[in-house]
């Protein structure tokens, strides 16, 4: 039971990290090629801070790692955790797929 909490709460923190298109761009973008966070905010029509904000939730996720150098907090994709989100999303996937799956059974047997 409290792996199952445990795996709905990475869900949730993978859900909400891909909900927005912006993460979802910018997870893009450092799985090519490491970029300050600084570099980040640039690309974008939105303050500092939000990219930073951003950066957090990705970071919560597991799909991104921040490492400060010098002055600027650099950040890259996390191949582990994008590997893992990988294996959850196609957990999740194969669950609505046994779900549909019994309905269409259900729709041709009535």
């Amino acid at each position: 039971m409290v792996v199952d909490q445990l795996r709905e709460a990475e869900l949730d923190r993978l859900f909400q990290a891909f909900a927005d298109s912006t993460r979802r761009d910018i997870v893009r973008r450092v799985t090519v090629e490491e970029s300050s966070v600084s570099g980040l905010a640039a690309l974008y029509a939105m303050s500092f801070a939000a990219v930073q904000k951003h950066v957090a939730v990705l970071e919560r996720a597991c799909l991104v790692t921040k490492e400060k150098r010098g002055r600027e907090q650099i950040v890259r994709g996390n191949h582990e955790g994008l590997q893992e989100a990988r294996r959850l999303l196609e957990d999740y996937e194969q669950v609505w797929r046994q779900r549909a799956d019994r309905m269409a059974r259900i729709l041709t047997e009535g």
